[in-house]
C-alpha cells in the first residue's frame, strides 16, 4: 500500500516563533519527495507534523484523503527511519527488522520468514543472525529501512539518514535508497540538507528557508530554473551579480551590473514574468556555463584576472577578479586531458550565452 501526503496551509509556531509558515504541499502516492533546506529551515519540523509527533499550529495534514487530527504516531500510517537509526544492539538483524511484527503478536516462523524477505529485498540475504555491530554503516542503514518496512506503512519518513556516513558511502547508498523505493513502491519522504541527495534521488524538491516553501519541482527544474535568488544560491554554486533591469525582452531580460551588461532568462514565478524594466535584479550564472572566450563569442562577455586555480581530477575549477566586483567569481572545466593555458594573474575575458544565465528579483542569499 502507499498513500498521497497533503500539507494544507499549515502553521507551526513555538510561541512568538515561526517554523513553518502556510505551507501548501501535495506529495502523490509512490513518489519520493524530499524537503531540502538549511539547518533551522523548518523541515524536520514538518515530517514530525506528518508523522503525528507535532502538531499544526494551524492547517491539516491529510495522509491518503484521511485528516489526521489527534491521530497519534503509533496509529498514522506512517514509518520513522531516525538519524541515529537506533537499532537494538542485543537482538540479531532479523529480530531487529521483525521487531514491529513481534509487537503486533506475529509468531517467530512467520516474523523469520518477512524478516528474511525484507532482507532479500535490501540485498543482505543470509546476514540475519548476525548482530548489529558486526554490520558496516551502509549495511546498518538498510537494516533500519528493512524495519521501517516490516511495519508495512503507507508513508515512509526519513530523517536525514546518511548523514553520519563517509562521502562515498552516502552516495553509494542514495543509489541504493532510491532502487529500494521504487521497488517497494511507496512513498517516501525525505529531509536533508544535502543537494546531491535531494537532486539525485527525488522525484519532487521542496526548498525551504526560514518556514517558507521557497520552490517545489523537479530536480532539473530547480537547479537550471530556480524561482528565487535564495533557490538559486543554495542549490549548487553559482556566481551572482547585482543590478538593475534596463530592457525587457520576450523570454529575457539585460540587467546593467558594475561588471557590464548581462543578458539573462527572465525566470517565471506561479505563471508571471518576475522582472520588469528598473527593477532591481540578480544575475546567477553556473561556474559550468563560464567559458573563456579563446576564439569564441558569447551573448555576455566579462573581464577579469586569473586568481588561482584548483585541480579536481575531472574538474579544473578557476577562480577570477572580474573587473566591477568585488566577489571571486568561479569557472569550472572538464578535465578533457590539456592543460590550462590561463596563468594566475594573467587578464582573460569569460563569457556565457543568455539562455545559461538567470535573473531573478534581487533577494536575500543563502548564507555561505
Amino acid at each position: 500500500m502507499s498513500a498521497d501526503v497533503k500539507l494544507e496551509d499549515v502553521w507551526i509556531r513555538f510561541g512568538e516563533f515561526v517554523a513553518a509558515r502556510e505551507v501548501n504541499i501535495h506529495i502523490q502516492e509512490g513518489e519520493f519527495f524530499s524537503f531540502l533546506g538549511p539547518s533551522g529551515c523548518g523541515k524536520t519540523t514538518l515530517l514530525r507534523a506528518v508523522s503525528g509527533f507535532l502538531s499544526p499550529s494551524e492547517g491539516k495534514v491529510l495522509i491518503g484523503g484521511n485528516d489526521m487530527a489527534g491521530i497519534g504516531p503509533n496509529k498514522r500510517p506512517t514509518a520513522l527511519i531516525f538519524q541515529n537509526l537506533a537499532l537494538f544492539p542485543l537482538m540479531k538483524v532479523w529480530e531487529n527488522i521483525a521487531f514491529a511484527l513481534e509487537v503486533k503478536g506475529v509468531g517467530k516462523a512467520e516474523r523469520r520468514k518477512r524478516a528474511d524477505e525484507l532482507l532479500e529485498l535490501i540485498a543482505l540475504p543470509d546476514q540475519g543472525d548476525k548482530m548489529v555491530n558486526e554490520l558496516s554503516g551502509g549495511q546498518k542503514q538498510r537494516v533500519a529501512i528493512a524495519r521501517a518496512l516490516a511495519a508495512e506503512p503507507d508513508v515512509l519518513l526519513l530523517d536525514e539518514p546518511l548523514s553520519a556516513l563517509d562521502l562515498k558511502l552516502r552516495q553509494h547508498m542514495r543509489t541504493e535508497l532510491r532502487a529500494i523505493q521504487q521497488r517497494v513502491g511507496i512513498t517516501f519522504i525525505y529531509i536533508t540538507h544535502d543537494q546531491g541527495e535531494a537532486l539525485t534521488m527525488s522525484d519532487h524538491v521542496a526548498v525551504m528557508s526560514q518556514g517558507v516553501i521557497e520552490q517545489v519541482s523537479d530536480g532539473n527544474t530547480i537547479y537550471d530554473s530556480p524561482e528565487s535568488s535564495f533557490v538559486a544560491s543554495f542549490v549548487g554554486e553559482n556566481n551572482h551579480f547585482a543590478g538593475t533591469v534596463t530592457h525587457v525582452d520576450g523570454d529575457f531580460v539585460v540587467v546593467d551590473t558594475p561588471s557590464g551588461s548581462i543578458r539573462a532568462r527572465n525566470i517565471e514565478r506561479e505563471g508571471q514574468k518576475q522582472l520588469q524594466s528598473g527593477d532591481e535584479a540578480m544575475v546567477f550564472i553556473r561556474p559550468e556555463s563560464l567559458q573563456f572566450c579563446d576564439n569564441q563569442s558569447f551573448d555576455n562577455t566579462l573581464n577579469a584576472v586569473v586568481e588561482r586555480q584548483e585541480f579536481e581530477g575531472n574538474f579544473w575549477h578557476v577562480f577570477l577578479d572580474v573587473e566591477g566586483s568585488s566577489r571571486t567569481v568561479s569557472l569550472s572545466m572538464v578535465n578533457d586531458g590539456s592543460s590550462v593555458v590561463h596563468d594566475v594573474g594573467t587578464s582573460a575575458k569569460i563569457g556565457c550565452n543568455a539562455p545559461l544565465a538567470v535573473a531573478l528579483p534581487a533577494g536575500s542569499l543563502a548564507a555561505e
